[in-house]
This record gives structure tokens, C-alpha cells and sequence, in this order.
């Protein structure tokens, strides 16, 4: 009897069933369901087979996965039911199987489109070898035929399918072929076959024997063949036959008799076919690298194989040595002339060890060189030779020469690199800024250093970096030691919630006015479910979390990037227009390349940044040619040529001449202040005077955008356009500051505590802002990863109060840069800040979001931009030009323009007790009937 188990959903499953399986929510990262086969079950690890039939205790599963196309690959693919097979299994917990469902192969499917239609159905025709990534066709058994009767009888009576290249089925699928010489079977390694007569042969069986196969692209034919063409060539008599086209008709293509009749019967059928099995496996690999003899064999593996790396093409071949005359009297290697000793401290004692360190510090004063890689190497050279010359160490000196001979080379060479000036460390630092770590950019903008020096130094200044890093690290652990550690939270939550049923991610007790599908926008769902990170909401209706789960499928339909003229895409882009940020590396100019700063330059003028209070070459923090207000020009969003340094002007005082946007400059996100002395602009002398335009030309301050969540830019290599205003909770409009004591303008909230305040009160009132880096457990599941100065995982904006100062939080400062010169502000406002300009232009994002606020689209009905699909058309007036489509009622294949959707919506409301069926014209009905 075949063993069964009953799953947590109540079904009964078997062996050769396919399931789903999963791991708990926590642990699968918010990844979809696997679609697996079940091969045998298994009682517990190291406990004996249950006595009796029906008494055995099974708590794992062998499975036999399947993959789904996005696992291998990152095309597109649109149909969501299809997989691709695998030799491949994997021991699970019994647990982990969800449901059942069905895979079957392609061949084995009657009407596909009722198939897919079916939920829990999936097919396959490919197999995925995840050792060899390779792909290869999947083919039935039986109609394999160009095998000789005994070979293919074992074939089919253990297999029911067989793996092959796609290149190769076209011969398995072909007729008996046998040799015309021996009529003996014709492999395919070994068979050639002539393009006239269509026989076969044996490559040894034609005279001459063929050594290879004809190149792709040729031909071969037998010898009858060709010295037949010879002959009708000599005799004129050759006529090429006029191909046989077949001709044109104008007549309308051949209908169908409708749609095809469904039939149960024969869908229970195809469910339940009998697959034939061989040792678990329903294939076994039979292509280009298989002996047909071998599958007589049963215990053949039966796993894709590639070709071997045996030849000439992957073995050198060694030519015999040639008799050259050999050089007369050559030098003698390894002796002591050739040998330079670089050290010789294996040798001394354990005496002359201790005082050679003695004398060693005595050398060099400055603490930093008994550290230094290049210092010790040459004392070290220099106290072995004094050791070899039996001279004494005081002997040794480091201070006069700082360099050395080579044995092979002619002049001297240092023995440490000169020290760098400051204008050569301000050219290092502003290249590393521009270019990132390819030194050799860098290496051209400083101009007085070779390259050797160039990546040493890098190498040195890197190093530094930690230091500083660690340093700040060990103070605040050893701060963090002398206050106590803090209680521990009990880990009982998570276990519990790791081994809960369907995984904890059912969300009860959710409202449908305060929530929304992240996929399709509806809010009115029986169940919620949490959602992948990466979509508007973190939760999602039950129709798409089912989708989500078991077909990895959110009905995202792919949209296209509109292209930008080459005209368009400088710095003055317009709203409406997708913006593309420029590269964080630029062009090497000319001007770049030739610039050596001379060797005696005075030191480059420095300015105080106001928002991180820090000093700065400039260039690096910019001061308007106007308001003289000065900051890091990276945590402005602004890009200046050198040339421009001097004239650059602040958005504001720019503003005041290209009257672009409003020329009243309060920040939209602060409260509106009542004062009799109100000034026009903001003081220059903070930070709160870099603000950049939102989307309706009103301004926003930089720090109050990038710390509301919900704030996003239309470019954030610029941070211009501020988007996003209108979807901040009124709760947030409505909330007091505590600071301030107003009630107008959006707050955000402490990260430590429950106060609320003005992100421009938190500032001036000397609260700490930052960026921190929190671990990530499950990198799927916790949303976007990236790394800051070699730490990894989330960035998150972080606003703590005075009284938290002895947090225990580590945070990047807002101008605090990398190793690539980019601050902490550009990279997180890089990766979580830029709005979608590449789904819809600027008018739609933001008339979707004021739908979104005014609830108009409460049913949940999802539309499709029209630039995703110039294809689509309306099925009631046949246009093909609207903001948005929406999907017909009844038909999910058909759509509805803005207009038609929102007349037949308000045709549909009629009096009580009418439903909006009852309401649809003759003409409505026939469309969607």
C-alpha cells in the first residue's frame, strides 16, 4: 500500500505528488512557494523504520524540485504557470509541504489555455541542470525512434520522458537510420548524411574515412551522388527545380467553430495519467554525449553531461627541445653573488634579538614608522647586513640615507615614499571623489605622483579610514560597557512565530479604509497578507497574495522606458520629463588630465560646511555667489565644473532670477509661522536654506524631503521636484510639535521615543540626524540592501532628541562620505528616494496619488498606463489613446478606456435595490456578455 500523509490543509498527498513547499514566512524572505515532487518519505534522522504497516512515524521528505524561469534567468517571462524540470533533490522538513497541485508535461496537455486557467496546474517542457546551467529539451520516450529495438524498448519501458539538446531532437525523432554501407544503426556522433540522396553512413564506412564532420554551414554528399552531379554538369543538363510556392489568396483566413467545449472527464484524466518512474525519476539525459549502450545499464547515471576538457584545446602541447648552443660560461644562480639577502634574523640568537629591537626603536622617534611595512623591511635589510659584515648596530643608521641599492638595477630606489603635501592629499581626495577607486583617473589629476606611489598611498589612506572607524566603534562599546548592557529580549515571539502555521503571514484585524493592496490597489479584502519588500504598501489582498505565493505573480504588467532625445538630457530637465541621474563618475576631460598642481603651491583655501560643521577644500563645499551660504556640494545635489566654482548660486537666489518656481520660499513641509517681521527668504547662515522646488512649484527644505518618509525626487542626483506631498497622513498634519508648540505642518516622529516634531524644529534645536546601517536578517524579506563604508544592509534615517544622546546608535553624519567621495545623504537618497519616473510621467504620478488620498478608486479596480502597451484598446468605443485602461468586468482579457470605465460606473449606481447589472444598456451588456 502507498504510503500517504495528510497535510495541515487536510489534504492527502503520496509519493510522485506534486506539492508546494515552503519554509515559514521569517525564513523564506517573502520569496514564492516551490513547486516540487514528492519522492519518498522519511521517518526522523537516525531513527529505525516503524514496525508494522501504517505505523510509521514520517517527519521528512525526499522532493525533487522544479524551478520557475526567473530562478535561472533574468528574462521576462510572462507566463507564470510554466517551470523547468530537475535532476535535482533535497531532503525537507515534512512540515514545509503547503498543498498539492499538478505539473505535467507539455505533450501531455490537451488545451493548454483550460489548463492554465485551472488554479494549482503548471507545465513544463525544459530541464534546468543547476551543476552545468544549461537548459536542454524535454521530450517524451515514446517518441524517440531512431534507436535500435532493444535500446529503445528499455528506454521506454523505464522512462517516460527523455532530456536531450535542442539540437539533438531532431535526430532522436527521426526515423530508424541505418548506414547504406553495413545497415547497421547509425549513431549520431558517427553518422554523416549526404544532402542528395538523404542516406546515412558511417564516417569510418565511406572511402576515404572521414576524420570530422563538416563544419556548421556545409554539406556532404556520397560519392555515387557527386560523381552523379559531375556528370550532369559535364553534359549541360543540370536544371535547378522552381520552387513550389503556394499561391495567394485574398480570401479571409480560416475561422474556428468557437471555443472548444470544456470536458471534465478529460481534464481528470490528464490529471491523473500514470507516469512511468525508474529509481524515483521520470527522465534520464540522452544527447550528444550519451553511448546508447550505456542505457542498458541500470545503474548509468542518468544526469546531462557536457564535454570533456581533454585535447589540445585545453592541454598545452610541449614542443621537444631544440638543440640551441648554450651562452659560454653562464652565471652560477643561487650562489651569493646572485642572491641579494634581504634578512637574516633566523640566525641570530635569541640575546641579539632582544637588543636588535632595542636598537631598533632607537632608530626612528616617530611612533608611526615602528609600525610602517616599507620602515621595518628596510631596518630589517640593513641590521642583517650589518650581522653579515660583523659589524655593530649602532652602526645602522635610517635617518641619512632614505635610499637603497637593488641588485639589478641601476640607480637607488627609496625605500619609503616621500611625504604627500597637502595640495597632493587634496587632489588624492578630490579624484577618489570623482572617480571612485580607479586610481589611474586619479592618479592623472594629481600629476606629481607615479602610479606606484598613487596605490600605495591609496592603500595607506584607506587604512586610515578604518582606524578612525574603529577607534569611534571601540569608544562606544567601551561607553556602552560602562553604562550596563541593556536587558535582552526574549527570542520565544520569534520562534513561535517562525513555526506558526502558514508563517505568520496572514495579518488579521486589518481595516479597509487605512490599507491597500501594494499590487492592485483594492482595499476591501477577507484576508491580508504581507507582501515582498519593494511594493507601495506592505500588504497585499488575498487574490494577489495567493498569486504571489503559489505563481510568484503580482499582475505587474512590464512597462517601457520612454527614450529621451539627446537635446533633452542636460541639467535644465523639465517636469513630466523621466530623469536619469548622471553617473557618480565623470568624464576625464582634458582639463583634468593636464592638471598638475605645482609642488610649492600655497594650501587651498577651506570653508565651513553648515550642515555637518566641518571644513572643506573648495570645490567640495560651495559658497553662493550671493547669499555667501556654504555647503557640501554632495549633500545638496549639485554638480559644479571647476570653471563654475566661483559663480555657482544656491536654488533660491537662482529662483530669484529665473522665476522658475514660487518666490515665496516657506518650506512646504514647516509650520506657517505668524510673524510682523517675516523674512522673505531663509537665513542664509543654516542649513534650512538649501531647498530645492516640488512638483507645484512650491519649495521644500532638503532636510524636511529627505526625513519624511513619504517624500520622494523626480531626481535625486539633483534632489529637485519634490514629490509626494500630498500622501502624508493627515494625522501628521494635524499632530502638535512638541518643540514649537504648532499644529500646522507634517512631523515625524523621534526614533527613541514618542515625540513629535517639525524636522526644521528638530534642527535648530540641535537634535541629532543621521543615517544607520541596521542588519539584515533575511536580505529578500527586509527590502532593499546596500553598503556604506564596508557595512551592509538597511539605511534608515535616524532623528533622535537631545536627550538621547548616549544612544547607542551608530550613525553616518548627513555630509559623512565613503571611500567613493559619495555622502551618506546622496547614497540613501540614491537607493530609497527616487520616485518611479520610468512607470508614468509626472501629471499621472501625481494624479494617482491625489486619487489615492481621495479614495476615489475605493473598489479596488487597478489601471494600466497606457505606455506600458500602446496596444491596448477600448471594447466599447475602439480607442487607443487614454490616460489609464481598466479592465473589463466580466473578461479579463479586454479593457476600457478612462472614460467608458467611469460612464459605465456611473451608469451602474442606481436607486436601492438595483444592482449595477440591471442598469447596463443593450449595447454594455453585449460587451461584456
Amino acid at each position: 500500500m502507498t504510503a500517504q500523509v495528510t497535510l495541515k490543509s487536510g489534504e492527502k498527498v503520496k509519493i510522485n505528488d506534486h506539492v508546494y513547499c515552503s519554509p515559514p514566512w521569517s525564513v523564506r524572505d517573502g520569496t514564492p512557494y516551490s513547486v516540487a515532487r514528492i519522492m519518498e518519505f522519511l521517518p526522523p534522522e537516525g531513527a529505525g523504520k516503524g514496525k508494522g504497516k501504517g505505523k510509521e512515524i514520517y517527519t521528512r521528505v525526499r522532493l525533487a524540485w522544479y524551478y520557475r524561469p526567473s530562478d535561472v534567468s533574468d528574462r521576462p517571462v510572462a507566463d507564470s504557470r510554466l517551470l523547468l524540470a530537475a535532476i535535482y533533490s533535497e531532503i525537507c522538513d515534512i512540515n514545509q509541504l503547503r498543498s498539492r497541485c499538478h505539473v505535467l508535461h507539455r505533450d501531455k496537455i490537451t488545451d493548454l489555455a483550460g489548463w492554465k486557467k485551472r488554479p494549482d496546474r503548471f507545465y513544463f517542457n525544459r530541464l534546468f541542470d543547476p551543476y552545468i546551467k544549461k537548459e536542454f529539451d524535454v521530450i517524451q520516450a515514446t517518441d524517440v525512434r531512431n534507436l535500435p529495438d532493444n535500446i529503445r524498448q528499455v528506454l521506454t519501458s523505464r522512462y517516460e520522458y527523455v532530456v536531450a539538446e535542442k539540437d539533438v531532437v531532431p535526430d532522436l525523432t527521426d526515423t530508424l537510420r541505418l548506414c547504406a554501407t553495413c545497415s547497421e544503426w547509425c549513431a549520431n556522433p558517427d553518422t554523416v548524411g549526404c544532402d542528395r540522396c538523404k542516406n546515412f553512413f558511417h564516417m569510418s564506412c565511406v572511402q576515404p574515412p572521414l576524420l570530422a564532420k563538416p563544419s556548421r554551414g556545409y554539406g556532404w554528399t556520397c560519392a555515387p551522388c557527386s560523381k552523379r552531379h559531375e556528370e550532369e554538369v559535364d553534359k549541360h543538363d543540370v536544371r535547378h527545380p522552381t520552387p513550389v510556392t503556394k499561391p495567394k489568396s485574398n480570401a479571409p483566413a480560416q475561422r474556428g467553430r468557437g471555443r472548444p467545449r470544456k470536458d471534465r472527464s478529460l481534464a481528470e484524466k490528464e490529471e491523473n495519467v500514470e507516469i512511468k518512474y525508474f529509481k524515483m525519476w521520470p527522465f534520464r539525459y540522452f544527447g550528444q554525449y550519451t553511448v546508447a549502450e550505456d542505457t542498458l545499464d541500470p545503474d548509468d547515471l542518468i544526469f546531462p553531461r557536457s564535454a570533456t576538457r581533454v585535447g589540445p584545446k585545453y592541454q598545452a602541447t610541449v614542443p621537444t627541445t631544440l638543440d640551441v648552443p648554450s651562452p659560454s660560461d653562464p652565471e652560477q644562480r643561487g650562489g651569493d653573488y646572485t642572491v641579494e639577502v634581504l634578512s637574516a634574523i633566523n640566525t641570530l640568537t635569541d640575546e641579539e634579538i632582544t637588543e636588535l629591537e632595542a636598537w631598533k626603536v632607537v632608530l626612528n622617534r616617530k611612533q608611526e614608522k615602528l609600525h610602517n611595512v616599507d620602515w621595518l623591511t628596510e631596518a630589517l635589510r640593513r641590521f642583517s647586513q650589518a650581522h653579515l659584515l660583523n659589524r655593530g648596530w649602532s652602526t645602522v643608521d635610517m635617518s641619512v640615507i632614505p635610499t637603497r641599492p637593488e641588485k639589478w638595477k641601476k640607480g637607488e630606489t627609496r625605500h619609503t615614499d616621500r611625504e604627500w603635501t597637502a595640495d597632493e592629499v587634496a587632489a588624492f581626495e578630490d579624484g577618489i571623489f570623482l572617480y571612485g577607486a580607479e586610481l589611474r583617473a586619479v592618479h592623472d589629476e594629481i600629476g606629481t605622483r607615479s602610479m606606484a606611489e598613487v596605490v600605495r598611498f591609496y592603500g595607506h589612506w584607506k587604512n586610515s579610514r578604518l582606524k578612525e572607524e574603529n577607534e569611534q566603534i571601540r569608544a562606544a562599546k567601551l561607553k556602552a560597557k560602562d553604562e550596563g548592557k541593556d536587558d535582552v529580549p526574549s527570542a520565544t515571539a520569534a520562534v513561535a512565530d517562525q513555526f506558526s502555521d502558514d508563517e505568520g503571514s496572514v495579518m488579521p484585524g486589518l481595516s479597509r479604509h487605512n490599507n491597500s493592496c501594494g499590487a492592485c490597489r483594492t482595499r476591501e479584502s477577507e484576508n491580508w497578507w504581507r507582501a515582498p519588500k519593494g511594493l507601495v504598501t506592505d500588504i497585499l489582498c488575498d487574490t494577489c497574495g495567493t498569486n504571489w505565493r503559489k505563481y510568484a505573480d503580482l499582475n505587474v504588467r512590464p512597462v517601457r522606458e520612454d527614450a529621451l532625445p539627446a537635446s533633452k538630457k542636460g541639467s535644465d530637465k523639465r517636469e513630466g520629463t523621466p530623469l536619469n541621474g548622471p553617473s557618480t563618475k565623470r568624464v576625464k576631460t582634458s582639463a583634468s588630465v593636464n592638471a598638475t598642481p605645482p609642488p610649492n603651491a600655497p594650501m587651498a583655501p577651506q570653508l565651513r560646511c553648515l550642515a555637518c560643521q566641518k571644513n572643506g577644500p573648495v570645490g567640495k563645499v560651495l559658497r553662493c555667489n550671493q547669499c555667501q551660504f556654504r555647503v557640501h556640494a554632495a549633500s545638496c545635489g549639485v554638480h559644479v565644473d571647476k570653471s563654475a566654482v566661483e559663480s555657482w548660486m544656491c536654488d533660491i537666489c537662482q529662483n530669484q532670477e529665473t522665476l522658475e518656481s514660487s518666490v515665496h520660499t516657506d518650506c512646504l513641509l514647516c509650520p506657517r509661522r505668524k510673524s510682523k517681521k517675516k523674512s522673505q527668504f531663509p537665513n542664509a547662515d543654516s542649513f534650512l536654506r538649501a531647498s530645492k522646488p516640488t512638483e507645484g512649484q512650491g519649495w521644500a527644505h532638503v532636510l524636511c524631503a529627505v526625513f519624511t518618509p513619504e517624500i520622494s525626487f523626480s531626481d535625486v542626483s539633483q534632489l529637485r521636484l519634490v514629490e509626494g506631498i500630498s500622501t502624508i497622513p493627515k494625522q501628521r498634519w494635524t499632530s502638535k510639535c512638541t518643540l514649537c508648540g504648532e499644529t500646522s505642518g507634517a512631523v515625524i516622529r523621534c526614533s527613541d521615543c514618542v515625540r513629535d516634531y517639525h524636522t526644521s524644529c528638530a534642527w535648530r534645536n540641535g537634535h541629532r540626524f543621521g543615517f544607520e546601517i541596521q542588519p539584515v536578517r533575511h536580505p529578500r524579506r527586509d527590502g532593499i540592501i546596500t553598503t556604506f563604508k564596508g557595512e551592509t544592509g538597511n539605511m534608515v534615517p535616524i532623528v533622535c532628541c537631545q536627550e538621547h544622546e548616549n544612544s547607542r546608535r551608530e550613525l553616518y553624519d548627513v555630509c559623512e562620505t565613503d571611500e567613493t567621495g559619495e555622502t551618506a545623504l546622496q547614497a540613501y537618497c540614491r537607493i530609497y528616494k527616487q520616485a518611479p519616473v520610468t512607470q508614468a510621467h509626472a501629471l499621472l504620478r501625481k494624479a494617482r496619488r491625489l486619487d489615492q488620498t481621495l479614495n476615489i478608486r475605493a473598489d479596488g479596480i487597478s489601471s494600466v498606463d497606457v505606455s506600458a502597451d500602446p496596444a491596448l484598446q477600448c471594447d466599447k468605443c475602439s480607442t487607443q489613446y487614454s490616460p489609464a485602461f481598466y479592465p473589463s468586468g466580466r473578461y479579463s482579457d479586454r479593457w476600457r478606456c478612462h472614460k467608458c470605465h467611469f460612464e459605465h460606473r456611473s451608469n451602474g449606481v442606481g436607486a436601492a435595490g438595483h444592482s449595477p447589472a440591471d442598469s447596463l444598456s443593450p449595447v454594455d451588456d453585449a460587451m461584456d456578455g
